[in-house]
């Protein structure tokens, strides 16, 4: 007998076998599914959802109340109510499941059961969907402020066991007021980490302001930060400038590039940090300030505090809760997923239609360095569109803007990090975009010295010529050379 013909039976629906096609191709189509009657004791649980719910096989479930075997299940509600979820999210243990649970009721309308569908795999599928609703509705509310936030934590594509330790400690670090340090190479989304956490912290309804400090002269980053008295400066307002930290007020102040600012700004940032109280520029007033600071940046800041380029205390001050966003090429098990991601976001954005991303195009992807990172894959496949026929892109365009190898013609550059063993070109005719011959030139000297001094960095930089600090910059750009003793 069909395990729900009995229900069926109580249902009147005796002999339906429309009814049993139709449940046959719901169970097939989900990763489990289980049936429950009017009091909510479980009647049926499927063979394959078992499995995802640690169930022995031979474990007696019916009879038993819903809650003993899914703790966290609404099958209850959907019965004393009678009104269907057509999509929900459930969590149990670490996994999250896309549920749909329909009330069952005889031909009179009276309830008798409930029937789960358990969609496991299908939830990053969602993600899109739920991503174009998000900008939907957030659209309208942008166009008064620019103080509102875009990313959230499911904008972090991607499940590599980096990736999920990273979202595990920011989310954490999240719901403290301590100041937060983004460490990590350009391109590896550090503003989107430092939204997602105002979007989860305590602060949400605050303003979220950016600022990146590189970008500034360093005449202005003064009065970009701590504001301005009117008339403190040639041009200045003459109703005074309010600071980015005034106008954070609440919320939270995210300081990107924080690595490139000026001795004397250091020193005031560290005054502000300590105290909570600005001085705008050209004022003798104090400012009460209450943010919460996230400072980003690429460089290396403890090698600079090494060199005296940036202030020990200040470091010290920043660094309470660091967190290290890991490079593209360490968690390259996340690639499809972001191609797939950032393939749809830019097919919305051009009005085409998507990509189409076979297993040649993500295994070229794939064994390039991604020197760029996140930043640059979106920049590659923005430009795949352009050289897209008929919804595909030819290895021979993408190779155009990345160095990818042509039916077998040669190796791409490493791609672990750890390797100082480059592969050769093996057309030598071939001729490669002059920036990539620069940067392969850079790398094996980087290589070369750090090789012959056994991998001291103080004396590869004495022997390129180059300061210390300078070193960790262009080892972060090519990956931190490891080197084989």
């Amino acid at each position: 007998m069909h395990p729900v013909q009995p229900l069926l039976d109580t249902l009147g629906g005796h002999g339906d076998s429309g009814l049993l096609s139709l449940f046959d191709l719901l169970e097939s189509a989900c990763e489990g599914s289980v049936l429950v009657d009017a009091k909510c004791r479980v009647l049926w649980v499927s063979e394959k959802y078992r499995p995802l719910l640690g169930l022995a096989e031979d474990l007696e479930v019916e009879g038993r109340e819903i809650e003993e075997i899914i703790p966290n299940s609404l099958m209850r509600q959907v019965v004393e109510r009678g009104e269907p979820q057509l999509l929900d999210l459930m969590r149990f243990g670490e996994r999250w499941f896309v549920v749909t649970r329909l009330p069952l009721k005889d031909r009179a309308g009276k309830i008798q059961g409930a029937i789960g569908f358990v969609f496991y795999q299908q939830l990053d599928r969602l993600r899109p969907l739920v991503d174009r609703f998000t900008r939907l509705q957030e659209k309208p509310t942008r166009r008064g402020t620019d103080r509102t936030t875009r990313y959230s934590f499911a904008d972090m594509v991607g499940s590599s066991p980096a990736l999920l330790r990273l979202r595990q400690q920011a989310l954490r670090a999240a719901h403290s007021e301590g100041t937060v340090l983004l460490l990590g190479e350009t391109g590896t989304g550090k503003e989107i980490l430092a939204q997602a956490m105002h979007t989860a912290s305590p602060r949400a309804n605050g303003p979220f302001v950016g600022v990146n400090t590189a970008a500034l002269p360093d005449t202005l980053v003064e009065a970009e930060l701590f504001g301005a008295a009117p008339g403190a400066y040639t041009g200045a307002d003459r109703r005074g400038r309010q600071g980015k930290f005034e106008l954070a007020r609440g919320g939270t102040l995210f300081l990107d590039e924080i690595g490139d600012i000026s001795a004397d700004v250091q020193s005031k940032l560290l005054r502000v940090l300590e105290e909570r109280q600005v001085e705008p520029l050209g004022s003798n007033r104090l400012v009460p300030v209450d943010v919460r600071v996230i400072a980003a940046t690429s460089r290396d800041l403890e090698a600079r505090v090494a060199e005296g380029q940036f202030r020990a205390d200040l470091f010290y001050r920043l660094n309470v809760l660091p967190l290290t966003l890991p490079p593209l090429r360490e968690r390259l098990e996340d690639l499809p997923e972001l191609c797939e991601s950032i393939n749809l976001h830019v097919a919305e954005e051009l009005g085409g239609a998507p990509l189409v991303l076979d297993s040649a195009l993500l295994d070229a992807l794939r064994r390039y360095h991604w020197p760029g990172n996140v930043r640059e894959l979106r920049n590659v496949l923005e430009r795949a569109h352009l050289f897209a026929e008929n919804g595909r892109v030819p290895l021979s365009a993408l190779s155009s803007f990345i160095p990818v190898p042509i039916a077998g013609a040669g190796s791409l550059p490493y791609t672990d990090g750890g390797s100082l063993a480059r592969a050769q070109e093996a057309d030598s005719a071939s001729v490669r975009p002059l920036a990539q011959a620069l940067a392969d030139a850079e790398r094996d000297a980087l290589a070369t010295a750090l090789r012959q001094h056994r991998g001291n960095k103080s004396r590869a930089a004495q022997a390129l010529g180059i300061s210390r600090a300078t070193l960790y910059e262009k080892l972060q750009r090519h990956g931190n050379l490891l080197v084989s003793e």
